[in-house]
C-alpha cells in the first residue's frame, strides 16, 4: 500500500488502482464532539419528558417545533460521529469502470460507472476566505466532496473534506489511468 498524504492509502496494479480514504483525524474534537452530543441527547431527553406535562397549545407548538430542530442536528451530527469513526471511501478504477463505495464500518452501497460514460471529471475548488471553506473546517460536518464527474448527464462526486493537495495527486491519477484504459479500448475496437 502506498499513502497519498495522511488519509488516502491507493494500491497500484496494472490492470487496476484502488484508494481508500479515511476520515480526518481531529484528535481533541473527537472528544468534544462526543461531549456535545451527549449533552444534546440529554437536553431531548428532557424536553421529551415536557411533552407529558400540562401545557397549552401555544407551549406545545413550541414544545414540537424545537424537537424537530434538535431532532435534525442530532441525526447530522451523528452520523457525522459515526463517519468520523467507522467511515471509510472506497474507489476502485479498472479497464471497465470505476467503482464507489461510501460505508460505514463495512456497510454501504457500492456503485459502478463505465469509463466510457465518465465525463468532466474536474476538482470542486474551494476559495480560500470564504464561508464554505469555514464550514468545511468545522468538525460537526461530514464536509463536501473534492472530485467530481458527470455520468450520464448526473453529477457524481467523492474525496469527503480531502486538503486540495491530496485531491489534486488522486484525481491526477485517477484522470492519467482513465486515458490510459481509454485509449486501450479503443486499440483493441
Amino acid at each position: 500500500m502506498k499513502w497519498i498524504g495522511d488519509r488516502i492509502s491507493f494500491a497500484d496494479k496494472k490492470e487496476s488502482v484502488s484508494f481508500i480514504i479515511y476520515p480526518p483525524n481531529l484528535g481533541r474534537k473527537k472528544g468534544l464532539l462526543i461531549a456535545w452530543m451527549t449533552l444534546w441527547v440529554i437536553i431531548g431527553a428532557y424536553v421529551t419528558t415536557q411533552f407529558f406535562k400540562d401545557y397549552g397549545d401555544q407551549e406545545m407548538i413550541a414544545l414540537f417545533i424545537f424537537m424537530s430542530f434538535w431532532l435534525y442536528f442530532a441525526v447530522r451530527v451523528g452520523r457525522t460521529l459515526l463517519y468520523l469513526y467507522l467511515g471509510r471511501e472506497y474507489i476502485k478504477l479498472n479497464k471497465t469502470g470505476l467503482r464507489l463505495k461510501t460505508a460505514t464500518s463495512q456497510y454501504g452501497k457500492s456503485k459502478q460507472y463505465f469509463i466510457e460514460n465518465i465525463s468532466k471529471f474536474t476538482m470542486v475548488k474551494m476559495k480560500e476566505n470564504s464561508i464554505q471553506r469555514a464550514f468545511e473546517d468545522s468538525p460537526w460536518v461530514k464536509g463536501t466532496n473534492r472530485i467530481q464527474f458527470e455520468y450520464q448527464q448526473k453529477t457524481y462526486s467523492f474525496g469527503r473534506k480531502l486538503d486540495e493537495k491530496d485531491a489534486k495527486m488522486m484525481f491526477q491519477i485517477i484522470t492519467k489511468r482513465i486515458e490510459k484504459y481509454l485509449k486501450a479500448k479503443k486499440k483493441t475496437v
